[in-house]
């Protein structure tokens, strides 16, 4: 789902419907299960591409995000 920066403001959906937020109320972090970059936003993750994780972080988002290795517990990797 692709999501839309302007003045560092984010523009998205989530399973509530559309979302608005400031990029600085934003922390993305990594869903370890699914080996993947999320918001979260009312309760719910958003998931987002890599590309879309660094855009966020320029825009003021906090970077939350966790690199994981094969050999990490729980890595799908």
């Amino acid at each position: 789902m692709p999501i839309r920066i302007e003045n560092q403001t984010c523009y998205f959906d989530s399973a509530s419907g559309p979302q608005q937020r400031p990029a600085s109320q934003l922390t993305i972090i990594t869903d370890p299960d699914k080996a993947m970059s999320a918001v979260k936003i009312n309760g719910d993750l958003v998931y987002i591409t890599e590309a879309e994780a660094d855009a966020l972080t320029v825009a003021g988002a906090t970077d939350g995000r966790k690199h994981l290795k094969a050999t990490d517990s729980g890595s799908a990797i």
